[in-house]
């Protein structure tokens, strides 16, 4: 379970958050839904504990997978070092089986620099995924991918987070995307 209980944080002056409240339960995804600059970045942020709330309390799993917007990773790395980079060796063959799945495992040796802005993306979505994590969270982690793709990274989302009763909190502005995953939408 992924739970803030009033929640508030500030920027400076700037007030993000104030007693803002959230639960995303295991085997369900949550949608964060708001304008740019409303605080969907910051409460993943929070969660991960790259920000301190100024009040409230946070309870997440003590191992969280993260997809960020950007993709983070080691431009002169081969694609599958950067992967490893956050395993331990008994997950490579996992995380071997979903470069296969990605349709990704024929370029594993290429330098990320390499790759096209959507392998990249589904780089990053490997690594998350391959980490197993006791839950997952998502900012925008959809973006530079077409139909397919888009289809097959939810439905191995699903497979390993959601049907393994894993809470997923899923940030994006695009609706689409929200009901590849059976989102629960939440305004913020």
């Amino acid at each position: 379970m992924i739970e803030l209980k009033n929640v508030s944080f500030s920027y400076g002056e700037n007030q993000v958050l104030n007693n803002f409240n959230l639960t995303v339960n295991g085997g369900e995804c949550v949608q964060l839904y708001g304008i740019s600059g409303s605080g969907k970045t910051t409460v993943s942020r929070l969660i991960l504990g790259l920000e301190k709330a100024n009040s409230g309390n946070i309870i997440v799993p003590q191992k969280t997978s993260v997809v960020f917007q950007e993709d983070r990773l080691l431009e002169n790395i081969e694609l599958q070092k950067n992967i490893r980079l956050v395993l331990s060796k008994e997950q490579y063959d996992f995380a071997d089986s979903l470069l296969k799945e990605f349709g990704l495992y024929d370029v594993r040796k290429k330098k990320i620099s390499t790759l096209s802005g959507g392998m990249k993306r589904r780089v990053a979505l490997v690594r998350a995924i391959a980490y197993s994590g006791d839950a997952l969270i998502l900012d925008e982690p959809f973006n530079g991918l077409d139909k397919d793709n888009k289809q097959i990274a939810a439905n191995i989302i699903k497979r390993e987070f959601i049907n393994k009763n894993k809470p997923v909190l899923l940030i994006t502005h695009i609706k689409e995307d929200a009901d590849l995953l059976d989102a629960k939408i939440i305004s913020i």
